[in-house]
């Protein structure tokens, strides 16, 4: 069992006297708060913060940190409140105890919300300080370490939230020592017998690859020696949890994954870390296209090496990872080596992974603002929490990581969000390209934009990162209430004059008694509803309607001949106004409004059969006229008996072309004798553009018949 003594005696390789009696301060301070407090294991409760302060440790975090270990369950596990912990210790230590205490409660197998609202505040805890996040990852290694002693579903209940949350989190920050232990003990409670038998057999294989791993370590040794070179040569072991992901992802057996001979060569200098690539692959082939430079082009969390795979002997494949001894801390460490909680020394590696995962903290803690709910953050979160990278180059020679799948939107929102906002093309390598083709590394990107666009709902079909996903979200959302409270406005004010009366003129009383009723906050999210086509606005204007003229004036909107005044149709369609696929009206068609729970306003043409039943309901139809300022084109359908010759769909198109329309699309069904049936998507204007389309249609011999759909 660790012991407070024992801990200082390690502190003292790098804390000054009185940091270490600071820390022990905090010590005292807990055991006297958790006295009488004991572990589901029946020891004392303080040894979990002493064994946490001694995880911290072994990765030489700061003074503050370890204080905070020491005390992270006082304010919530016993009477000991904020401010007294705050007069204690200080503000600082205070706020990393409190964002831990935050996070103590992550039930990642109940309710899908609690564990989104918790995930949540883990971000906001990480924003104020990172070190909030080591605590717990610390606090969290050491409560896997005790496990045995909850009961097996409590086990399996927390080795799920380890797995999802904590090491990955652990990961992204770049803390593989501590990510791998996480990974290994919570495969080891969820699956246990799994992880038994995978075990026996990496023991088993062990022994047996002894003397080829030997082999291979002296062979490298010897020729970098021989080259003047020195560092040393290592084996790696391969972990329990990443051998089950690897046999479970791909598909592939346990004897392949371990036919695969794993070493790390640490070096002085990242000019000896090149010269060593050199030196072994002139020992052994290199595998093509098996070679990836993180070092001049570091992961997301800040990891850098040379990776290579080779060709060794007795025809067996050997994995190389080249690093400098800086590197290497940084790799097993992560953030937890940034010199900006230490006191010595200076890591321009450390600090680059620190700056990386502050950076990544942000970005979460913006697409935290712009989610619309914590099921919608967490979602997208999760795809930054296991990224497989890419790295492209904007035409300047910037360097971006995205995960793997990610397209040139992923990337317009990485450079940034008006950029994204904003993307209309893009060209991948000078080439146009569509916005929806994965990028792959090496490729340079270019976004092209223009001031008009904007986000397309289609796109969240194929983006991936969670900051591009939140951003196209945030922008419709914006965008759609928008246009729900304009057209929500327009929709009771049409109601309204129908009473002789406007928005403008209603009592406030009588409005404000209706907000309460319906328990909106303002007026805005009463027009937000009518316009969502959730809230009838003839309705909404009957109840606000003048009371001296309630009895005798009711509202009519079946046609404009008995005075009410149609609803006028821009032609731009929003995304609260749909022009119904059913009947495909175009300006010039007389039209209705058919007002749908959810979507908006759905336009009809007034003949269409699909509205016939309700067309007279004043409650669910609304008459409307199309605007005379439109420029914009409508879809139409077209079915056409013709004469099979050849050349005449180009015929077809060409004529259609001719006359100033766009064909979309071109089908031919066969049909008895000489006539074959085509089915036309053309783009019109309005009624007189598709008349005089029509009628070059109809003056082509081969066309016999013609008809709009």
């Amino acid at each position: 069992m660790p012991t407070v003594d024992a801990l200082s005696d390690r502190l003292t390789e790098y804390l000054d006297l009185q940091q270490i009696k600071a820390v022990r301060r905090a010590y005292y301070y807990a055991e006297q708060a958790h006295d009488g407090q004991r572990r589901k294991s029946g020891e004392p409760y303080v040894t979990h913060p002493l064994a946490v302060a001694s995880i911290l440790a072994g990765m030489h975090m700061d003074h503050q940190s370890l204080m905070a270990a020491m005390l992270h369950d006082v304010i919530e596990d016993t009477e000991v409140s904020r401010d007294g912990l705050e007069g204690q210790f200080g503000q600082t230590v205070t706020d990393i105890v409190d964002g831990v205490s935050k996070l103590t409660h992550l039930e990642f197998e109940t309710r899908a919300e609690a564990q989104a609202e918790n995930f949540q505040k883990m971000v906001l805890a990480m924003a104020v300080d990172i070190r909030v996040i080591l605590v717990k990852l610390a606090d969290r290694l050491h409560n896997m370490r005790t496990l045995g002693a909850m009961p097996p579903e409590k086990q399996r209940r927390i080795a799920r939230e380890t797995l999802d949350i904590y090491a990955p989190v652990a990961a992204r920050l770049g803390m593989r020592d501590l990510q791998l232990e996480l990974e290994d003990l919570a495969f080891q409670s969820y699956h246990p017998m799994r992880s038994k038998y995978i075990r026996r057999a990496v023991v088993q294989a062990r022994g047996q690859r002894k003397d080829v791993i030997a082999t291979i370590e002296e062979s490298l040794r010897t020729r970098l020696k021989q080259e003047g070179m020195g560092g040393s040569v290592s084996g790696r072991e391969k972990h329990l949890y990443s051998i089950y992901s690897k046999m479970k992802s791909k598909g592939i057996s346990f004897a392949e994954i371990m036919d695969v001979f794993a070493f790390r060569v640490v070096t002085e200098s990242v000019d000896d870390c090149y010269r060593a690539l050199g030196v072994v692959h002139n020992l052994y082939k290199p595998v093509p296209g098996r070679f990836k430079d993180y070092i001049a082009i570091p992961k997301a969390n800040g990891y850098q090496s040379l990776h290579t795979d080779l060709f060794g002997a007795r025809d067996i494949t050997i994995e190389v990872q080249i690093r400098t001894k800086e590197m290497d801390a940084v790799a097993s460490q992560g953030i937890a080596e940034h010199s900006h909680y230490k006191i010595y020394g200076d890591s321009s590696s450390a600090i680059d992974g620190y700056n990386r995962a502050r950076k990544w903290v942000q970005g979460l803690l913006e697409m935290q603002k712009r989610a619309g709910n914590s099921m919608e953050f967490i979602e997208t979160v999760k795809t930054d929490l296991f990224p497989d990278e890419v790295y492209v180059f904007s035409p300047k020679g910037r360097i971006y990581e995205l995960p793997h799948g990610a397209t040139p939107v992923d990337f317009a929102y990485a450079v940034h969000t008006d950029v994204g906002n904003s993307c209309v093309s893009c060209r991948i390598n000078r080439h146009l390209s569509p916005l929806s083709q994965p990028l792959q590394s090496g490729q340079t990107v270019e976004i092209i934009t223009t001031p008009s666009a904007q986000p397309n709902m289609a796109w969240l079909n194929f983006v991936v990162t969670g900051k591009a996903r939140s951003a196209i979200r945030h922008f419709l959302k914006v965008q759609q209430r928008g246009e729900s409270v304009e057209l929500g406005r327009r929709l009771l004010t049409q109601f309204l004059s129908n009473y002789g009366t406007t928005l403008d003129d209603i009592d406030p009383v009588v409005l404000n008694s209706l907000l309460d009723e319906a328990q909106f906050g303002s007026l805005d999210e009463l027009l937000e509803d009518i316009g969502m086509g959730n809230r009838m606005a003839y309705v909404v204007a009957r109840r606000l309607r003048p009371v001296d003229n309630g009895a005798e004036v009711e509202a009519d909107t079946g046609s404009s001949s008995s005075g009410a005044v149609p609803l006028a149709i821009e032609g731009a369609e929003g995304m609260v106004l749909h022009y119904a696929r059913c009947c495909g009206p175009i300006p010039g068609d007389s039209i209705t409004g058919h007002i749908s729970s959810g979507r908006g306003l759905v336009i009809h043409r007034t003949d269409c059969r699909n509205i016939a039943f309700m067309k007279d309901d004043a409650e669910k139809c609304i008459y409307l006229e199309w605007s005379a300022a439109i420029d914009e084109e409508f879809v139409v359908n077209l079915d056409l008996k013709i004469e099979s010759s050849r050349g005449l769909i180009a015929t077809l198109a060409t004529t259609a072309a001719g006359a100033g329309s766009n064909v979309l699309k071109v089908d031919i069904t066969e049909t008895e004798g000489q006539l074959n049936t085509v089915h036309m998507d053309i783009t019109v204007t309005d009624r007189i553009h598709l008349a005089k389309i029509m009628r070059k249609l109809k003056s082509l011999k081969a066309v016999h018949k013609l008809s709009r759909v």
